[in-house]
C-alpha cells in the first residue's frame, strides 16, 4: 500500500510540473488567451530571419508576433500579417523594418511610430517598410572595397 501511495505522489508532481512548463510557455511565446490583438500589415522587399511567431517590438518592448509571412506572386514582395496588443495605437505615418538583435541573435519585426495624430485600424496597411539587410553582404562589400557612392 504505502508504494501506490508514493507512485500516485509522484505522478501528481510530475503532472504539476508539467502544468506548469505548459503555462509558462504559453506566455512566453504569446500563446495565451489573456492579451487581445489587432492585426496589421507591410510588405516588404525582403523578409529573411522572420517567419510565423516572430516577436513585433516597438521601442524594444514585444507588442505582437507575425501570424501570417506569403510571398506576392505578382509583386514578388512578401506580404506580412502581424498583430498588436489592443490598448497601444500606431500612428498612420509609422514605419516597419526587420531589424537584427546582433551578429549572432535573431531577426524582429520593429514598428517605429510616426508622428500622425491619426491612427492605423484594424487590418491596415503599413506603407513605410524597410525589408533585412544581410550581414554577409554587407561584410563581403566591405571586403571587397565596392562603394558605389565613389562613383561620381
Amino acid at each position: 500500500m504505502s508504494e501506490n501511495t508514493t507512485e500516485v505522489i509522484v505522478g501528481g508532481a510530475v503532472l504539476a510540473i508539467a502544468i506548469g512548463f505548459l503555462a509558462y510557455a504559453g506566455q512566453v511565446t504569446g500563446v495565451s488567451a489573456a492579451a487581445k490583438e489587432y492585426p496589421l500589415a507591410a510588405s516588404f522587399r525582403s523578409a529573411d530571419g522572420v517567419d510565423v511567431g516572430t516577436d513585433v517590438r516597438l521601442a524594444g518592448v514585444k507588442v505582437g508576433r507575425v501570424t501570417q509571412l506569403n510571398l506576392d506572386p505578382e509583386t514578388y514582395r512578401a506580404e506580412t500579417v502581424f498583430t498588436v496588443r489592443e490598448g497601444i495605437e500606431i500612428p498612420d505615418d509609422s514605419a516597419v523594418l526587420i531589424s537584427s538583435e546582433g551578429l549572432l541573435g535573431g531577426n524582429f519585426v520593429e514598428i517605429q511610430p510616426g508622428g500622425s495624430p491619426f491612427y492605423l485600424e484594424v487590418g491596415d496597411e503599413i506603407e513605410f517598410t524597410q525589408g533585412s539587410v544581410s550581414l554577409i553582404s554587407l561584410l563581403l562589400k566591405f571586403v571587397s572595397g565596392d562603394d558605389k557612392e565613389s562613383d561620381g
